[in-house]
């Protein structure tokens, strides 16, 4: 196939020179008569060739005889992107397509240098290329003149709304002239993006390219179920199956990125990481070495990737399971473009399968399930590659044939092929021991009760029970996670007090007690044990017993003279008192007792001195002996009270000048 003849012929020579016998359907599109010189807004995926596109659409703009450029030297279009790295790609694209036309470019890209915009601006350009933020500062500060603007492009219009770039998209839009052509191209055409074009756009025609039966035909999809404690594992065994020039590995947070990194550094692979923690040296650093190949692996969060393009990516990632089905095809569409295929291997815990499922399902893409490559498939497979390798086969120069000579002299043949098949082993990354996942069963038809008992299972025991509040909505996720296994793989569930049975499938009993074992101490707490011969009705194991005093303890204090009981029981009231009686009648009159007060100066004979300064001790006196004196009544005085009047004055003694109450005397003692 040839390119069609209504292309410029200096952009008809740059695609033949780039390899281009035929145009993508949304390159050809822009040549449709329908397309010439209206607004247009295009819905195509990722990689469809949309820079070239809207090079082609913008030729009969900004070439005044089909060949060179005019002689204005203010903006006659401008191209806008949402992250740096789209936009530089954008230039380079558009740099390569326009060379022999005499196009000069200047960027207004945020994070880049600010004053060698600013020259750029002021010697003259002819097409921009810019992210939102630093067009609208420029058009702000006036080093972006847009007055002589014939045309400008939107490229990913959806995204640059999604990351808030609205205001700043309106503001350059309304700075323009209103006779402009517009260019919208975007992933999907929702809501925002049509209110967009309905307010700054003018009779814009449709052009819809992304297949809704068909997406993303060139790349394979892979599903690859693993057990969670694995994934890391799964993914030095995929890299090393794969073997790719360029992989690319998406993670959900900054964390997960420096996890993941510094994991495959330490096994051997050439590993970037890029996140939103880097600055811009570093992230163009990190896409240098990938693109120059001093790196063959990227792991990147999804914001750090947006509007990246690695050369000769042939396989993407996903360490963690995308959320949606739009962040699954953004991913996805970094590979298999412009007609190279690719693969997309996601990687899906093993309990998370059937949400791989319905993120694939709404996607509307077509995966094959995969195994995790074994250690010992990975190690023959790299075998054949390096028996296989062009090297072996290369013609020998005359620089080399010296080397070889020497080597040949000096060593057997058999002793030098053994050096060279050691130095390709030593420079292979070692793959990692996996352990099967078992299928799952299959789905239950509407109405079929699932079966809850196994007739073989294996039981194990669970440090959590009744009195932690368990409950099986959150005592089977963590079974889950801490054995690999689904839900389908759990029988019965018993919670008793202090700790919760459960039941285990045979078949994979061996695999989640290896893997609990692994885990340790899980959730909240929690460990998990094998219960080998104790089925869900056998005794619960007795809790260990709390510290803290006796007292505090169940039951107090134990009971004094236990120790002593017949067959440890305590006698009853009734027995008691019998024994009692039965004590005190066989020879009472010598049994103690008890304590009793003793009284001082009590001798033998009864009385006695004390020692000195001792007072004598007085015996307590019969009531009647006070006569009929009324206690606490002075002399003359009765206790006597008027109804009415005052308390009568007390009339005893005088106040002691010591300690006591007034009235407290020898009047009413009798010594």
């Amino acid at each position: 196939m040839t390119l069609p003849d209504t292309i410029a012929a200096p952009l008809r020579a740059a695609l033949e020179a780039r390899g281009y016998s035929a145009l993508t359907p949304v390159q050809g599109a822009m040549l449709e008569e329908r397309a010439l010189g209206a607004d247009l807004l295009v819905s195509a995926q990722t990689g469809s060739g949309k820079t070239v596109a809207f090079g082609l659409a913008l030729a009969p703009l900004l070439l005044a005889d089909g060949e060179r450029m005019g002689e204005d030297t203010l903006p006659q279009a401008l191209a806008i992107a949402p992250t740096r790295e789209l936009a530089m790609q954008v230039r380079r694209e558009l740099e390569w397509l326009y060379a022999d036309t005499g196009a000069r470019f200047a960027s207004c890209i945020g994070g880049m240098d600010y004053r060698r915009e600013f020259r750029a601006l002021g010697e003259g350009a002819h097409i921009v290329v810019g992210t939102p933020g630093r067009l609208r500062d420029h058009i702000t500060r006036g080093s972006l003149d847009l007055s002589h603007l014939k045309a400008a492009v939107l490229d990913e219009a959806d995204e640059m709304l999604d990351l808030g770039f609205k205001d700043d998209l309106e503001f350059i839009l309304e700075s323009a002239p209103t006779d402009r052509r517009t260019l919208l191209f975007s992933a999907t055409v929702a809501p925002p993006i049509e209110r967009l074009a309905r307010t700054y756009q003018r009779d814009a025609v449709r052009i819809a390219l992304a297949s809704k039966e068909d997406r993303h035909a060139d790349i394979d999809y892979r599903v690859m179920p693993v057990r969670p404690d694995e994934r890391d594992h799964a993914v030095v065994n995929t890299l090393l199956w794969f073997d790719s020039k360029n992989t690319i590995i998406f993670c959900q947070t900054r964390e997960a990125v420096r996890h993941l990194a510094s994991r495959l550094t330490n096994r051997g692979f050439s590993v970037v990481a890029l996140s939103g923690e880097l600055t811009q040296a570093e992230r163009s650093n990190a896409l240098q070495s990938m693109r120059d190949g001093r790196a063959r692996v990227c792991v990147a969060t999804d914001v750090a990737a947006r509007g990246i393009d690695l050369p000769n990516l042939d396989l993407v990632i996903h360490a963690d399971l995308p959320g949606n089905p739009e962040t699954l095809l953004h991913r996805s569409g970094r590979t298999g473009r412009a007609g190279r295929k690719g693969v997309s291997v996601v990687v899906a815990p093993h309990h998370r399968r059937r949400s791989a499922e319905r993120v694939l399902k709404a996607a509307r893409v077509n995966a094959q399930f995969m195994a995790v490559p074994e250690a010992d498939a990975v190690d023959a497979l790299q075998v054949e590659r390096m028996m296989g390798d062009a090297a072996l086969s290369a013609p020998i120069d005359q620089d080399e044939a010296v080397l070889v000579d020497r080597l040949l002299e000096s060593n057997d043949a058999r002793q030098i092929a053994a050096a060279w098949i050691r130095a390709q082993r030593a420079a292979m990354p070692t793959p990692e021991e996996v352990n099967a996942v078992p299928d799952l069963p299959p789905r239950k038809e509407v109405g079929e009760r699932p079966s809850t008992r196994f007739t073989d299972g294996r039981w194990f025991s669970l440090s959590i029970g009744r009195k932690q509040a368990a409950e099986p909505r959150w005592i089977l996720p963590i079974i889950c996670k801490a054995g690999g296994v689904t839900r389908a793989a759990v029988g019965s569930i018993r919670i008793l007090d202090h700790e919760t049975r459960f039941e285990i499938e045979t078949g994979a009993a061996d695999a989640f007690a290896a893997a609990v074992a692994r885990a340790g101490v899980l959730d909240k707490g929690a460990r998990i044990v094998p219960a080998d011969g104790e089925g869900p009705d056998a005794e619960p194991r007795r809790p260990h017993r709390k510290g803290g005093k006796p007292q505090d303890r169940k039951g107090g204090y134990p009971k004094a003279g236990a120790k002593d009981w017949q067959d440890g029981k305590r006698p009853g009231k009734r027995e008691r008192q019998a024994l009692r009686a039965t004590h005190e009648g066989e020879g009472g009159e010598g049994r103690d007792k008890g304590r009793h007060r003793k009284r001082p100066f009590d001798g033998e004979g009864g009385a006695g001195q004390g020692g000195p300064g001792e007072r004598p001790f007085r015996a307590k006196r019969a009531r009647e002996d006070f006569g009929d004196k009324p206690a606490r009544s002075g002399p003359g005085k009765g206790d006597f009270r008027p109804k009415g009047g005052k308390p009568a004055k007390h009339g005893g003694a005088a106040k002691p000048g010591g300690k006591g109450k007034p009235g407290k005397g020898a009047a009413w003692r009798k010594d």
